[in-house]
C-alpha cells in the first residue's frame, strides 16, 4: 500500500471503479466520495496528499468545492476534471508527476513528455 493518500471525488460509480483501479494500480490509497458534501467531510477528517475532483458534482459545482477545499486546507494540490474520457490516462499521469514531485515541476512535465 502508498503512502500516498489520493481523495477522489467523482458522482457516477461506473467512473469511480475505474479511476479508483487506475489509481490503486499507480500505487495510491484512495479516499472515494461521490458528492461535494462527503468530499468536504473526508478532506478535514481524513490526510489526504491530493484530491482529483469531478466538476460537475450533484450538490455543488467543483469550482466551488475546490475554492472551499483550498481555504481548508491550502496545501493539498486538488485537480478539478470535467469527466472520464480519453483524456484520463493522461490526467492521472500529470497528477501522479505533481503528487510525487510537486518540489520540482519541470521533472514532472519531462515525464509527461516522455
Amino acid at each position: 500500500m502508498s503512502d500516498i493518500r489520493v481523495l477522489c471525488v467523482e458522482s457516477h460509480p461506473e467512473y469511480m471503479g475505474a479511476l479508483k483501479y487506475m489509481l490503486e494500480t499507480a500505487g495510491y490509497e484512495v479516499v472515494a466520495a461521490t458528492n461535494a458534501e462527503q468530499a468536504l467531510h473526508l478532506l478535514t477528517t481524513r490526510e489526504v496528499e491530493g484530491v482529483l475532483l469531478e466538476y460537475d458534482l450533484p450538490d455543488a459545482t467543483g469550482c466551488s468545492v475546490r475554492a472551499e477545499m483550498k481555504r481548508i486546507k491550502p496545501e493539498v494540490p486538488v485537480l478539478l476534471f470535467a469527466g472520464v474520457g480519453s483524456q484520463t490516462p493522461f490526467l492521472l499521469r500529470f497528477f501522479d508527476a505533481y503528487l510525487r514531485h510537486s518540489e520540482t515541476p519541470e521533472w514532472a512535465l519531462y515525464e509527461l513528455e516522455g
